[in-house]
C-alpha cells in the first residue's frame, strides 16, 4: 500500500514524497481513512510507529478549504510537553510547504506576545500545551467556538502530568458537534472514560499491544549498586559502538550531577530537563540532533513522542518507577525499523519496579554481566585501615638531676621604725580647739486639750497665746 491508496490530495502525496516516505506505518494506513470521512478515533499504538503523521496528514486536507478568522483557531492540537507541540509543529511545516494554511505555537516558557499576536490573525492549527492554553483562555485572548477538530495526543502522558481536568475543561468550551481524535500508548481506566464522554461513536485502532516493546530493540539488565552505576556507564559508553545515546534518570539533579561527571570524564554529553527554560532545551536537541554532542542526559521530559533519528543506544541510569516510562525510554532507539540496544541498570531496591516492567511488556529481559562493571558480585570497597603506629622504645631512665645550689640567704631588712606612743596621739587630739556644739531643740510644750464644747480634733498651736500677753 502506497500513500496515494489512502486518498490524500496530490499536493500533500508531493511534500510526502518529498520528505522521503513512500509506504505509510500500519498506524497512519488504518487512521488517515477514517480521519478523512470525518469520523471520531482512537488510536492505541506503540512509541515510533508514526501516529503523528497518521493525524497531521489528513488534518492539513481537511482544513485546506475554509476560512480562518482572528482568535478562533479552525482545529485544536493538545500536547503534553513543549518538546512534543514543537515537534508537531515541525510535521506540519515539512508536509503543508503546498497548502496555505497557518499554524500558531502556544507553549510555556516563551512570551505571550508573539502568541497573541498570531492569534489575533487568524490561525487554522493551533498546537498548545493545556497550561499556556487555559491562561490565554482565561485572560480572554481566544475562543474556542470555532474548533471543529480536536486532537489528543499523547493523553496517556496528559494523566500522568496531571492535565485529565484541563482536558475536561477544554472540552466543555468547544462545540458540541466536532471531530475528536484521541491518540495513546496506553489505555487506562481514566483516558477510557474521558473518552467515553467526549467521542461519539470512535472507530478503535490498536495496531499493537499496549505498552508492548519494540523487537528492534535489543533489551538488557545488568544488576549494579548505587556506588558503581557511573563506573559501570564509563564502561558501556566505552565498550559499545555508540553513535548517538539518551541516558535517562529519574531525577533533574542527577541528570544535572552526571551529565557533568560525564563532561569531565571527556564525553560530548548535554543536558535536558524540566528546569531548564525553553530556549535551552531546544538549544540542547539541536546540539544533538546536529551531532554537536552524542550523548544526551535526560529526565523523562525527553522520554515520549520525540522522533530523533539515528539513536543506537538507551541507557537506563535509573529504573524507571512507572513501567509505561519504560516502554516509551526504550523507544527512543530502534524507530523506523532501525535497531537498537538498551541498558537497565538495577539495583537492589529496584527488585519492584523491573519485575512491574516485565509483567506490562509480558517479557523476561535477559541479564548481562558487564566485566568490571556489574556491581553484585563486584567486590565491595573495604574500609580503609589505619597504619599501625610503630611501638616506642622505652626511653632510658633520667639521669639523676644534681642537687640544686643553696640560694645565698636574704638580707636581714632594717627594722621598722617604732609608731609614738598612744600618749602623743592623745596630746595632739587635746590641742585641737574644741568643736563648739550648738543646744539641743526642746521638745515642743504639749498642746493644751481643747475645751469641752464637743471638738475632739487637734488643736492648732495659736490657741495656746493669749491676747493679753
Amino acid at each position: 500500500m502506497s500513500f496515494a491508496d489512502l486518498g490524500l490530495s496530490p499536493e500533500l502525496l508531493q511534500s510526502v514524497t518529498a520528505a522521503g516516505y513512500t509506504e505509510p506505518t500500519p498506524i497512519q494506513a488504518q487512521a488517515i481513512p477514517s480521519v478523512l470521512m470525518m469520523r471520531d478515533l482512537i488510536g492505541i499504538a506503540q512509541t515510533g510507529t508514526g501516529k503523528t503523521a497518521s493525524f497531521v496528514l489528513p488534518m492539513i486536507d481537511v482544513l485546506a478549504h475554509g476560512r480562518r478568522r482572528a482568535l478562533m483557531p479552525r482545529s485544536l492540537i493538545l500536547e503534553p510537553t513543549r518538546e512534543l507541540a514543537a515537534q508537531v509543529a515541525e510535521n506540519f511545516e515539512k508536509y503543508g510547504v503546498n497548502h496555505d494554511l497557518k499554524m500558531a505555537l502556544l507553549i510555556g516558557g516563551v512570551q505571550m506576545g508573539d502568541q497573541v499576536k498570531a492569534l489575533g490573525e487568524g490561525v487554522d492549527v493551533l498546537i498548545a500545551t493545556p497550561g499556556r492554553l487555559m491562561d490565554l483562555f482565561e485572560r480572554g485572548k481566544i475562543l474556542l467556538t470555532g474548533c471543529n477538530l480536536l486532537v489528543i495526543d499523547e493523553a496517556d502522558r496528559m494523566l500522568d502530568m496531571g492535565f485529565i481536568p484541563d482536558i475536561e475543561t477544554i472540552c466543555s468550551k468547544l462545540p458540541a458537534t466536532r471531530q475528536t481524535l484521541l491518540f495513546s500508548a496506553t489505555m487506562p481506566a481514566p483516558i477510557k472514560k474521558l473518552a467515553d464522554k467526549f467521542l461519539t461513536n470512535p472507530k478503535y485502532i490498536e495496531v499493537a499491544r499496549p505498552a508492548s516493546n519494540n523487537e528492534q530493540i535489543a533489551q538488557h539488565k545488568v544488576r549494579v549498586t548505587a556506588r558503581a552505576k557511573r563506573e559501570l556507564l564509563r564502561s558501556l559508553l566505552r565498550s559499545e559502538d555508540v553513535s548517538t545515546a539518551i541516558i535517562f534518570c529519574n531525577r533533574k539533579t542527577t541528570v544535572r550531577e552526571l551529565a557533568k561527571s560525564l563532561k569531565g570524564s571527556g564525553f560530548a554529553a548535554g543536558e535536558i530537563h524540566g528546569d531548564m527554560d525553553q530556549p535551552s532545551r531546544l538549544a540542547e536537541l539541536d546540539r544533538f540532533k546536529a551531532g554537536t554532542i552524542n550523548l544526551l542526559v535526560a529526565s523523562d521530559v525527553a522520554a515520549r513522542g520525540l522522533d530523533i533519528k539515528g539513536v543506537s543506544h538507551i541507557f537506563n541510569f535509573d529504573t524507571p518507577w512507572h513501567p509505561d516510562d519504560y516502554v516509551h525510554r526504550i523507544g527512543r532507539t530502534g524507530r523506523a525499523g532501525a535497531t537498537g540496544r538498551a541498558f537497565t541498570f538495577i539495583t537492589p531496591d529496584d527488585a519492584e519496579a523491573i519485575a512491574s516492567i516485565e509483567k506490562l511488556t509480558g517479557t523476561v529481559i535477559p541479564e548481562v554481566t558487564i566485566e568490571g562493571g556489574a556491581a553484585e558480585d563486584a567486590p565491595r570497597r573495604e574500609p580503609r585501615k589505619r597504619p599501625e603506629r610503630p611501638v616506642r622504645e622505652a626511653s632510658a631512665p633520667r639521669e639523676a638531676r644534681p642537687p640544686r645550689e643553696a640560694s645565698p640567704p636574704r638580707e636581714a631588712r632594717p627594722p621598722r621604725e617604732a609608731s609614738p606612743p598612744r600618749e602623743e596621739h592623745t596630746a595632739a587630739r587635746e590641742s585641737h580647739p574644741p568643736r563648739q556644739h550648738q543646744p539641743r531643740r526642746t521638745a515642743p510644750a504639749p498642746r493644751p486639750e481643747a475645751e469641752s464644747d464637743g471638738w475632739n480634733g487637734p488643736v492648732p498651736d495659736f490657741l495656746g497665746f493669749s491676747a493679753a500677753g
